[in-house]
């Protein structure tokens, strides 16, 4: 598998990127987060960093219609990459979390899989599809809808299930369920869920996207 890493200004939890068939974007203040790792390229205005670096820079202007995370994936895109792990996306400005919770979603719904990894947890979303959980004994698993309404929503393998039900943006119904030992699925036949998990061991998660 090819994966593109993405590495923003925000809180950063163990930092494990796997090289191989990789590519590594940083996404203006994320350039200082990485300090034994040279980025492939890096986006940004440069606010948050304070100044433009070296290397094979995209500049960008600041007023603009996307946020520097936003087009560091736009970037992968266009270099051929449809998975993304993006570091240092969440803390700091609450709008900018919410930003990338949302970019998730976009992502998804363009036929992208990208994971958000942040301190002790992991989130992704999925569009019209479904995804395997990880296999764990304990933890929480939240599922929302980015949609306004996503149908045909099924749960299995955790402590709380749906079969063939609907969620709404407004109605956080699957908020706080739980890891149990079992194989968990969760698929959506038309929207778009946010879903999130207790994940402590980064490097493993990482080293699993590749097999």
């Amino acid at each position: 598998m090819k994966i593109c890493y993405i590495i923003g200004a925000g809180e950063l939890p163990l930092l494990y990127i796997k090289k191989e068939n990789s590519m590594v974007i940083a996404a203006d203040g994320g350039f200082s987060k990485l300090e034994n790792i040279t980025p492939d390229i890096t986006v940004g205005d440069f606010d948050s960093l304070g100044f433009v670096p070296n290397g094979n820079t995209i500049t960008l202007p600041t007023k603009k219609d996307v946020t520097d995370m936003k087009y560091a994936t736009e970037v992968g895109i266009e270099k051929g990459f449809n998975t993304f792990v993006i570091y240092g996306g969440t803390g700091g400005r609450p709008d900018h979390t919410f930003a990338n919770y949302a970019l998730l979603a976009s992502l998804a719904e363009q036929g992208c899989t990208a994971y958000l990894i942040g301190e002790g947890f992991v989130a992704t979303a999925i569009c019209n599809s479904s995804i395997l959980l990880p296999t764990k004994n304990s933890g929480t698993v939240s599922v929302f809808s980015a949609s306004s309404v996503s149908n045909g929503v099924t749960i299995e393998g955790l402590e709380y299930t749906l079969q063939n039900s609907d969620l709404t943006f407004s109605q956080p119904l699957g908020v706080s369920n739980s890891f149990i030992g079992a194989k968990a699925k969760i698929s959506v036949k038309d929207g778009t869920l946010l879903i999130m998990w207790e994940e402590e061991n980064i490097k493993d998660f990482i080293d699993n996207l590749y097999n």
